[in-house]
């Protein structure tokens, strides 16, 4: 089993240039496997595509993934060729994970899709990326989407790539087993991912189709002290029996420790995630590198 360390940086997280470049070159260098960058249009995070766009261009090795990016709203058109273009120019390292959306009102309002539409924009899309991104042209008849003889180009290096969702909720662990390529958990114990992957590889075994066994992972955030509040509350709201200790390691020893833990349960790629604003990128990496590489295998 191939385990794989990477970084994560939640919505709320913002950045500016020299900050957004320090980091990303100390991850190329020390080694880490991908940067996975999160979409939220009323927070100060960057648009994920800009900044793995930019990503790509100051490296040569680092994978670049989406965690998530929202698809209700957007025309599945457009986005294969955007996201195409990326995978081409970063040389086939572009990982998309797709999400419907966070439950807020105004993150609702800037996509422009009700609640009650979102799943069902989601089902139609999803599957037209990858036939954008295979076929040479392709005709649609759909409940939203209407395409004849479309053809979009470029072509990704990756045929294509493999397409993560996220997402714990039966009805969502029901579409990753239906739709996706990959699993990527978050806020969810390791016990709580394996029951997930069961449950998903069960309904894509019901729908004859099977998920690599490698493809499932989880998000670890992580803290240099105090857990914020606002985590506290988030993790109260989605597991309220569950000790926010218990999902946040607060030190580089605890966090090898959850590495093993989601390891020892065969979740396989792993996304640091931090909640704290590091001054020195490469200071806060190198021990947390020297401490987590030799997990990777």
């Amino acid at each position: 089993m191939k385990v794989r360390i990477g970084y994560g940086f939640g919505a709320q997280r913002g950045f500016g240039a020299s900050d957004f470049s320090g980091m990303v070159d100390a991850l190329e260098d020390l080694g880490f496997d991908s940067l996975w960058l999160s979409e939220r249009v009323t927070a100060d995070s960057p648009d994920p595509i800009i900044g793995l766009a930019v990503a790509a261009g100051r490296t040569e090795r680092l994978k670049l993934g989406t965690s998530v990016q929202v698809l209700p709203g957007r025309n599945p058109a457009l986005l294969a060729k955007e996201l195409a273009s990326l995978d081409v120019l970063s040389g086939g390292r572009f990982l998309p994970a797709f999400g419907l959306g966070i439950v807020h009102p105004a993150e609702q309002q800037a996509f422009g899709v009700d609640r009650t539409e979102r799943a069902p924009w989601f089902e139609e899309a999803l599957p037209l990326l990858r036939r954008f991104w295979t076929e040479d042209r392709i005709d649609h008849d759909g409940d939203r989407f209407r395409y004849r003889d479309l053809g979009v180009r470029p072509k990704p290096v990756q045929q294509p790539p493999d397409i993560w969702l996220g997402g714990r909720a039966p009805a969502e662990l029901r579409r990753v087993g239906r739709l996706a390529d990959g699993w990527l958990a978050s806020f969810s114990l390791p016990e709580e991912c394996a029951d997930g992957k069961a449950a998903i590889e069960a309904v894509a075994a019901e729908h004859g189709r099977t998920i690599d066994p490698e493809h499932f992972g989880a998000m670890i955030l992580y803290s240099d002290g105090p857990i914020p509040e606002p985590v506290r509350a988030v993790i109260a709201s989605r597991s309220p029996d569950v000790d926010p200790a218990a999902l946040v390691p607060t030190s580089i020893p605890a966090i090898v420790d959850a590495i093993d833990a989601y390891v020892a349960h065969d979740i396989s790629k792993l996304v640091l995630v931090p909640l704290h604003a590091p001054t020195d990128w490469r200071a806060e990496l190198e021990p947390i590198a020297t401490a987590v590489q030799p997990r990777q295998t």
